[in-house]
């Protein structure tokens, strides 16, 4: 009888034993497995790094993100309860504003409701027994994702047995798309280019084919040459007018030709820059070394046969203070900007500067206040072609945010930048205050950032990209819509650098609609550290073509479903270039990867959508082949988030 019942006692603590819950807190797991809109996901601080602090209160525990972010996590059915304070961080904006969820195998357990800034934290508290996989999203409450900064706090989970694991995203192979260009010259690059009277000129013929080649011109305007080794233009034409010059390019295998129209008149940047920015992925850190290697890079790696041609050192170049003469010079990580000036011309590209019309620049450098003048004639000295103007500290300077105010800066840098005797494309950077697409080209800008900065992330690109036909109709040639820099290949934002975050489908949308838009092209990666997918990505002249093209009118929603969008751009030709982009399913429950398989979307235009008739040729861009005649309709299955590019041509049939 004792024997008995001290079996059934042990065995009853065996039992409590092996059913006795466990305690995990969100901030132990591989946060890796958390996707985040903006920055990095951080355990037990904000996403920039700061104490997790919502409504004044400050928590120990818990994971800072940002709008829009997701983690899925595979419970096993062990899971027991979820419990979590959620709210926005005091470090955001006022503009923030979010929505947290918690689901469960595909169904919405709970919803905050629309968040703001300031708001106390709101405790979500369930029973998860029997869920499979648990999914956290924050989204961005309807109105971007600017600003929105998520905290999860305190955030802990009770189970059996067996621990919740993150489900890791799985990483997509690059797939390379683009054949290879041909060993026969190809002249690539734009049809028209543009130079004022009077001014140096510079242009490089991209052309692509086995070295060596050779390069003519006929009928160049009087004042300008051409190097036949280098394909490279230049010297100074004082008529104004239009030249249709014929460009032969020769080497064994054979020539090719082409008619480029030259514009000798007073509007510049007829067709997109395209070109580098050392910004995002070198942040402050940039150096002449690194501007240089860009230089070299951009010629060695075949990108400048293509049409690249700025290279662009962005804010961090500048002294800590003006000379006696009042002159802004380099500092010490720039120890001759001339010089850097000249080795970039020699290669037949040109190099870009950044300043602001503030005190000073984000970075905390000098900026140009009240030395506008004086800084535009050491810029020509220097042989700078570009001028991004960033608006920064004048925020403190303007005495209101009146439009004459947003106006006032570019206005005056204008004015600056026409007394010099160069040609420097002129990039209004405010982030589009004031509706800038509406007056930009009124006062000198080429181009005006519409957003503000972008980060490698899919809800970061699209947000942006897909928020562009609002511009559409102020952009054309010599002024241009600029939703920020291209986010392929190694970015970092300083020293550190990191392959991008988008998906190979994701790049591939990334480059398509910046394409589409009309945008500027201004790569954001080590150009030294080139993949080969990522070359792959910046080197399809059929691609590149539509984004320079002549007539430079932008592209434009036709149709949008819950998974797809359709953007279509008319084309100098009369053909039209058309975008059919998956975007996913933008449903709480489907940002989530719930059964661990590829996803696609089927995505389909028909001719009435797009406003034309008849029957039309339909050429694969990315693959550069024809897919055959179509008639009413385009429909084709699209990976997840990303895009099929075709251009369709009118055809009798």
């Amino acid at each position: 009888m004792k024997r008995t019942l001290l079996s059934i006692i042990i065995t009853c603590q065996l039992f409590s034993c092996c059913n006795q819950e466990s305690r995990l807190y969100l901030d132990e797991l591989d946060l890796s497995a958390m996707s985040a809109g903006w920055g990095e996901v951080t355990a037990c601080r904000s996403v920039e790094g700061n104490p997790l602090t919502v409504a004044g209160q400050v928590y120990e525990r818990g994971v800072g993100t940002h709008a829009a972010s997701t983690m899925l996590l595979d419970l096993k059915g062990r899971a027991v309860t979820f419990h979590s304070f959620v709210g926005i961080d005091d470090e955001s904006g006022e503009k923030a504003s979010v929505e947290f969820f918690v689901l469960a195998d595909g169904w919405i357990l709970w919803h905050s409701g629309l968040m703001h800034y300031g708001d106390p934290t709101r405790q979500v508290k369930l029973d998860v027994s029997d869920v499979k996989k648990l999914g956290l999203y924050v989204s961005d409450g309807g109105d971007g994702i600017g600003w929105d900064h998520a905290d999860w706090l305190n955030t802990q989970i009770t189970y059996n047995k067996s621990a919740p694991v993150p489900v890791m995203p799985v990483a997509a192979e690059p797939y390379i798309l683009t054949p290879a260009s041909p060993e026969k010259p190809r002249i690539n690059g734009p049809d028209v280019y543009g130079a004022r009277h009077g001014n140096p000129f510079l242009y490089k013929v991209p052309v692509t084919g086995k070295r060596p080649l050779t390069c003519v011109a006929e009928n160049l305007p009087d004042g300008l040459n051409i190097d036949q080794e280098t394909g490279i233009i230049s010297g100074s034409c004082g008529s104004k007018g239009d030249y249709a010059v014929r460009i032969r390019a020769m080497n064994a295998l054979g020539s090719d030709e082409k008619t480029l129209l030259i514009r000798i008149g007073d509007t510049i940047c007829l067709t997109p820059p395209m070109g580098w920015n050392s910004w995002n992925c070198w942040g402050l850190s940039v150096d002449q070394q690194k501007v240089q290697a860009a230089v070299d890079a951009m010629v060695s790696s075949g990108l400048a046969d293509h049409g690249w041609s700025f290279i662009n050192i962005d804010d961090g170049w500048e002294a800590d203070s003006r000379l006696s003469s009042g002159e802004l010079p380099a500092n010490d990580k720039f120890p001759d900007m001339k010089a850097l000036g000249d080795h970039a011309h020699r290669q037949g590209l040109k190099l870009g500067i950044y300043s602001s019309p503030g005190t000073h620049t984000c970075g905390g450098f000098l900026g140009s206040w009240e030395h506008e003048e004086q800084d535009t004639r050491t810029w020509a000295d220097w042989g700078i072609d570009y001028l991004k103007y960033d608006w920064c500290s004048y925020e403190r300077i303007a005495r209101d945010h009146s439009l004459t105010e947003l106006q006032k800066p570019y206005l005056n840098m204008q004015s600056a930048l026409m007394k010099i005797p160069r040609d420097i494309v002129f990039s209004l950077c405010q982030y589009g205050m004031g509706e800038v697409w509406q007056w930009g080209a009124t006062f000198g800008g080429n181009l005006w950032r519409t957003t503000g900065d972008i980060v490698d992330t899919w809800n970061s690109m699209a947000g942006i990209g897909f928020s562009q036909d609002k511009c559409a109709p102020f952009t054309g040639p010599g002024h241009w819509n600029d939703p920020d820099m291209l986010v392929v290949g190694k970015v970092g934002w300083g020293p550190s650098l990191h392959p991008s975050r988008l998906t190979p489908d994701e790049q591939y949308t990334h480059i398509s609609l910046w394409c589409l838009l009309s945008a500027p092209l201004l790569i954001g990666c080590d150009l030294s550290s080139l993949d080969d997918f990522t070359q792959n990505l910046l080197t399809n002249d059929e691609v590149i073509a539509i984004n320079q093209d002549p007539l430079g009118k932008p592209a434009v929603k036709v149709k949008e479903t819950s998974t797809g969008q359709v953007w279509a751009k008319p084309l100098k030709d009369g053909s039209m270039a058309v975008g059919l982009f998956s975007t996913g399913d933008r449903s709480p429950a489907g940002m989530f990867d719930w059964e661990g398989e590829a996803r696609s979307d089927t995505v389909s235009v028909t001719w009435e959508e797009m406003g034309i008739t008849g029957a039309r040729s339909v050429r694969d861009l990315w693959r550069q082949k024809d897919v055959g005649t179509y008639n009413r309709e385009l429909k084709f299955p699209v990976n997840h988030h990303g895009v099929m590019l075709v251009r369709l041509i009118e055809t009798t049939r």
